[in-house]
């Protein structure tokens, strides 16, 4: 039981900054902000979180520039998916541009917040990542897929099985309360994506955004965006990694992981 609170306590300090957004999105819900729009207000909010968690050294500036990354692939995604009517920002703000609210990036890069805080703090080891090729080539894949899919055949369910392939053998391994545990990487991805559409639900509640079935009275996200997050997760998990890899050697090849395995047998 200490091992599975500690695990849920690591989890809950990994996102310190998706809870922020939540709490900016609950907050001026139910209170009118003086001065500035709701959108405005959440940007600001957002900006100051991210100043705070540097100062306060929550977050490494390494991290820092891996969430930037985030913002701006967000940032693309979301300009294309309001251009296409996938899902709207209906409120009036100064910091809108071409209809999507500069603070939509944010809720990209707190995913990535998420995934570096919590490599960094179970001190995740992934064992058998595939050769960058595919890696990098299936990231892209996914990417595209989420514009292409509007003029050509959404290739998702393609794009899942190459994923299953491609991370077969892959296994990650994270450490509480000085114990290895380990999870299939294709499950990780899976659960991730899960939690995210559970906080998308909250989100969309509380009109972080709105899709068209939303716009006359608030309604469940459709099950099918746990597989939209799900493939988002991935990009995310991979360019994380593969950065790391680059860096400092965090993915750790065969020798290792077989150390891990006997451990953790």
């Amino acid at each position: 039981m200490k091992t599975f609170f500690l695990f849920g306590y690591h989890q809950a300090m990994s996102c310190i900054f998706p809870v922020v957004i939540f709490g900016a999105l609950a907050l001026s819900q139910v209170v009118d902000i003086p001065f500035m729009s709701r959108y405005d207000f959440i940007l600001l909010v957002c900006v100051l979180a991210q100043v705070l968690m540097l100062v306060c050294k929550l977050e490494t500036f390494d991290e820092f520039k891996v969430i930037c990354l985030f913002h701006v692939i967000g940032l693309g995604l979301e300009l294309y998916k309001v251009h296409m009517g996938s899902w709207a920002y209906p409120e009036e703000a100064y910091s809108k541009f071409l209809g999507v609210p500069l603070y939509s990036g944010f809720m990209y890069a707190s995913v990535a917040s998420y995934i570096c805080q919590a490599w960094r703090r179970l001190n995740l080891r992934i064992v058998h990542w595939p050769k960058a090729v595919f890696a990098v080539l299936l990231c892209v894949l996914i990417y595209g897929n989420f514009f292409t899919h509007h003029y050509l055949w959404d290739a998702r369910w393609l794009l899942k099985l190459m994923l299953v392939l491609v991370f077969l053998r892959t296994v990650v391994f994270f450490t509480v309360n000085k114990k290895t545990l380990k999870m299939p990487m294709v499950l990780a991805f899976f659960l991730i994506g899960f939690f995210i559409w559970i906080a998308e639900n909250i989100v969309t509640f509380y009109g972080a955004w709105t899709y068209p079935n939303q716009e006359e009275v608030w309604s469940i996200v459709h099950i099918g965006k746990i597989s939209s997050w799900f493939l988002l997760c991935v990009i995310s998990v991979i360019i994380v990694a593969q950065l790391k890899r680059v860096k400092d050697g965090s993915v750790v090849g065969k020798k290792l992981g077989n150390q891990q395995i006997k451990k953790s047998s």
